[in-house]
């Protein structure tokens, strides 16, 4: 039997998520991919030429870099001449579009770019874009 003033106690849930720690910790991430973000576009240092327009680069292409030395560089991994033309048809074996970005340091001879230019058309690049340093500072 029930006592008159007796009533259930009410229990209530706190269901709501405290979302304060959540978010300092995607403050911080965000801060951090910030940060290191730069430094993943590392690669093969070479001294570009420059141009008055700027060039949009894709990122379903690869880079091909030449260096002052005449190394040839496929990414990061050094390719003879000799081998550049099968190196580039294995990597695009498959590949629906074949997209080349070519790095050439301004020091290096034009007849060069354009041997490794003729690779890479034998090898069946459909696109091959040059890369270039603006001379203006783009806002």
């Amino acid at each position: 039997m029930l006592a008159a003033n007796h009533r259930p106690a009410l229990r209530s849930n706190l269901a709501e998520i405290n979302v304060t720690p959540l978010v300092d910790v995607m403050l911080v991430l965000l801060i951090i991919f910030m940060v290191t973000a730069p430094m993943m576009q590392s690669g093969i240092q070479v001294r570009l030429p420059t141009a008055e327009t700027r060039a949009t680069t894709s990122p379903e292409g690869e880079v091909v870099t030449i260096t002052r030395d005449g190394m040839i560089y496929i990414g990061q991994q050094s390719v003879p001449l000799d081998l550049l033309e099968p190196r580039l048809r294995n990597l695009f074996l498959g590949r629906e579009k074949k997209v080349v970005f070519l790095k050439a340091d301004e020091g290096i001879s034009y007849g060069v770019v354009i041997q490794v230019m003729d690779r890479m058309k034998l090898a069946g690049i459909d696109t091959v874009g040059m890369v270039v340093d603006s001379k203006k500072k783009w806002k």
